[in-house]
């Protein structure tokens, strides 16, 4: 992680982000006085499950993914965080601590804003309060997706969802499933990394993708929407 300062290139002089131009000037410049910009580099965490939490994150630019940890070194993706969205807004309407890790996909520009200035622009802007707590309800409705997908569906049914989840990020980051391990495919869709290679196979046999090394075409997004449907 590297700050950023205002004498550096890669400095954003101003919060330019449309959550951002719903706020009163005064309320502007408590966000913006309160704001550290940093870089992340591809590989570090923006995020530690379980860490203490004094601010919350917001994405520049960069992709992360987010996931919990359990117990034995497993842990299951939760989803890609892409820029302009939030991180760590349940440590401004929960608890201190972050309840999930999140590491850098690319290298991702962030702000990080003092949870006290978010807090306070909440409870005095309503139109900025309706917008923060409809992203969180928007996190937590993913949340739930994941939930019925480990819960109610197969091993086939996991995976054709967690493809077509991910390519719907290939039109703005070609190289996405580059970005994304094996294993990390295996983490969005709960299973096994050696059953999600089976079955990465199994489709390209079928004719629903191509594997090309790292990367991963699909060819039938009905094909695969049918199984991910049927489960």
């Amino acid at each position: 992680m590297k700050t950023i300062l205002e004498t550096d290139n890669e400095f954003i002089c101003d919060i330019q982000a449309p959550c951002f131009q719903m706020l009163l000037p005064e309320e502007v410049e408590l966000v913006r006085g309160s704001k550290t910009q940093v870089l992340f580099r591809k590989g570090d965490h923006l995020t530690k499950q379980g860490a203490f939490s004094s601010y919350v994150l917001f994405i520049i630019s960069g992709l992360a993914r987010q996931y919990v940890e359990g117990n034995n070194n497993k842990s299951h993706n939760l989803r890609i965080i892409k820029p302009g969205e939030f991180v760590g807004l349940s440590a401004v309407f929960t608890k201190n601590t972050f309840n999930y890790s999140s590491i850098a996909l690319t290298d991702c520009q962030v702000f990080l804003v003092e949870k006290e200035a978010i807090t306070r622009v909440v409870k005095q802007n309503g139109l900025f309060g309706f917008t923060m707590v409809k992203r969180y309800c928007e996190q937590n409705a993913n949340l739930f997706d994941t939930l019925r997908t480990v819960l109610y569906k197969q091993m086939n049914g996991r995976i054709a969802e967690t493809l077509l989840y991910i390519d719907r990020f290939k039109n703005d980051t070609p190289r996405i499933f580059q970005l994304l391990s094996r294993k990390d495919i295996a983490d969005f869709a709960g299973i096994s990394t050696e059953s999600a290679v089976k079955l990465l196979k199994s489709f390209e046999k079928d004719g629903f993708i191509e594997l090309k090394e790292k990367d991963i075409v699909v060819l039938n997004h009905n094909g695969l929407a049918e199984i991910s449907r049927k489960g």
